[in-house]
């Protein structure tokens, strides 16, 4: 099976041409906020399941859920993605869409994961490293993961690098196994 990012890629991108033909990537952004949103609700979920509703009605009761602020490409692209029965990955859609966004305006988001907390020093450290890198400017978000027991795991976009030791112990697991 796909995992969701991959299939939500191709209308986020989409999405992302879209909002830079019509200039307005402020709106798309704020419409796909919404709309993800809207769709992550749990008592939407009944709603996207039921069904008794057609595509046509799913469509009309999540523009209206939405609010009036939509214009007709945004009710389009809501349409598409009920009618490609896409509509539960409009939160990975947004994810991927401010991805560009940030991307397009020259920040990079980047994960790092640590088993233990890093202070501002180590994390103006990472974050020049993986600028100079990557080229661009970087929003650096820290998480804490005692599983790792030691180490880091830095994702920017589709790169990851796992210094971590449970990573190293995992690879000379499979070295072993062989």
């Amino acid at each position: 099976m796909l995992e969701k990012a991959t299939i939500a890629r191709p209308y986020a991108e989409a999405a992302f041409a879209q909002a830079l033909e019509e200039g307005k990537l402020s709106e798309w952004s704020a419409m796909l906020n919404r709309l993800s949103i809207v769709v992550s609700d749990e008592n939407m979920s009944g709603v996207i399941n039921n069904p008794k509703l057609n595509n046509e009605q799913l469509t009309q009761f999540i523009i209206e859920t939405c609010g009036d602020s939509l214009d007709k490409t945004h009710k389009n692209f809501i349409s598409i993605l009920v009618e490609a029965e896409r509509i539960k990955l409009a939160p990975e859609v947004f994810s991927l869409f401010e991805q560009k966004h940030a991307a397009a305006e020259g920040f990079s988001d980047v994960d790092v994961i640590t088993a233990y907390p890093l202070d501002d020093a180590q994390v103006n450290a990472i974050s020049e490293s993986i600028s100079k890198r990557l080229g661009k400017k970087v929003d650096i978000n820290t998480e804490q993961d005692k599983a790792l027991i030691g180490g880091v795991i830095i994702r920017a976009g589709d790169s990851v690098i796992d210094a971590s030791i449970r990573g190293r112990l995992k690879e000379l697991n499979n070295i072993f196994a062989q």
